[in-house]
């Protein structure tokens, strides 16, 4: 596997750009269009979140057909909450897109994000939409990530080469997120894209597995929007024979996509908002998965634990206390809690540590925390991120 620092136009035959359509302000890129020259196979996973994006809901609807040839998303203004008028536009967007390139309406998939209960500027994104695709390239991956950011601070993108029956085959994606991220089915919106060869139930399978270990394993602040998903487009434009499942074709697309997904969770939560560290949160040998998965998220969800690392506070009474509220079945006395390689509880006694080489650690981008409750074989690892003083300023401020 090759790790590539490119996004969504890497695999053969997919096109994108990023354009300003005016819904923000200051001419920022708005408006991303994605489109594969030929048809792809798609799969598709959403939020579960019971309120839901009119346009969100549109592409889950066109999605369950199993084939999409263009991606839509708009930034600066969520279509949801707006009533019958917040799905007739988002089909009113596939039916512009569809005349303008010759495709069926039902192919196109939207995506909106932005604040929610104010209905889309139509006129602008009609105009933004013919705009977009007299631009499309094979260049246009960066744009596209740009247009789809709302607070992200920078564009989120990442690829991979991998090798299938002598074949060059290459996934990519893009992400945007930064805050409202909590493991719960997307946690954000990420376009998907290869040109291998593969069935919709290997592509749907393959889909859920990666989006279980990376974007259901992230959270910046226990918030899952409306308007999440993530999709995942192959157009089989590599020429590579059909993968089949438990083959090891099949494994080294399943690797490339799960290191794909892997990578651009990771970014959103580098860049949560206000975030100044980057924290894994490793929970093994538990008695269960399902005990070290409610550990991990509980610890990374925590609000004491995320300001103590801000702070640079060796404080394991915080780590130790959430995994205690969690659920999580395991014995305080038999549990060893690191940060990086420093010990500070073992098998249920506080262990004196020196406070300089903590600091230190804790000073770090990357932080690695281990609890290790020393009684199963089960480990599971969440990706979060400390609270700073700017995620207060953030989201005091966001809708004005």
């Amino acid at each position: 596997m090759k790790l590539l620092f490119s996004g969504v136009t890497t695999p053969k035959g997919f096109k994108a750009t990023g354009i300003s359509c005016g819904i923000k302000k200051n001419n920022k890129l708005d408006l991303a269009l994605l489109y594969s020259t030929t048809l792809c196979k798609c799969a598709g996973v959403y939020t579960k979140n019971i309120v839901k994006g009119h346009s969100l809901v549109l592409a889950n609807e066109y999605s369950k057909a199993g084939q999409a040839q263009a991606v839509f998303i708009n930034s600066g203004n969520a279509n949801a909450c707006v009533g019958p008028k917040g799905i007739n536009d988002a089909i009113k967007i596939t039916e512009i897109i569809a005349n303008n390139l010759n495709i069926n309406p039902k192919h196109v998939l939207t995506g909106s994000t932005g604040v929610i209960g104010y209905s889309l500027p139509m006129d602008k994104i009609e105009k933004g939409i013919v705009k977009a695709i007299s631009s499309l390239s094979i260049n246009g991956g960066n744009d596209a990530a740009k247009a789809i950011m709302t607070t992200d601070t920078f564009t989120k993108e990442f690829a991979v080469k991998i090798m299938i029956d002598d074949k060059e085959v290459f996934i990519g994606g893009m992400a945007k997120g930064s805050g409202m991220i909590m493991p719960n089915m997307a946690t954000m919106i990420s376009i998907l894209t290869t040109d291998a060869n593969i069935s919709n139930d290997l592509l749907n399978k393959t889909l859920k597995i990666a989006v279980n270990k990376s974007f259901n394993k992230i959270s910046v602040d226990g918030d899952t929007s409306v308007c999440d998903m993530t999709l995942l487009l192959a157009n089989g434009q590599s020429d590579c024979l059909l993968i089949k499942e438990d083959t090891k074709e099949y494994n080294e697309f399943l690797n490339g996509l799960v290191e794909v997904c892997q990578q651009l969770s990771k970014m959103i939560v580098r860049d949560g908002e206000g975030a100044t560290k980057l924290i894994e949160v490793n929970v093994k040998n538990a008695l269960t998965l399902n005990d070290a998965e409610l550990a991990a998220k509980a610890i990374a969800n925590s609000p004491l634990v995320k300001t103590a690392f801000f702070g640079e506070d060796a404080n394991w009474g915080r780590l130790l206390t959430a995994a205690g509220y969690s659920g999580a079945n395991f014995n305080p006395d038999k549990t060893t809690i690191k940060i990086g390689q420093l010990i500070l509880f073992k098998d249920g006694v506080a262990i004196p540590f020196n406070e300089e080489e903590a600091k230190e650690i804790l000073q770090r981008k990357d932080i690695f925390i281990t609890i290790d409750f020393g009684e199963g074989k089960y480990e599971d690892t969440v990706w979060t991120c400390d609270f700073s003083y700017d995620y207060i300023k953030i989201n005091t401020h966001y809708r004005t």
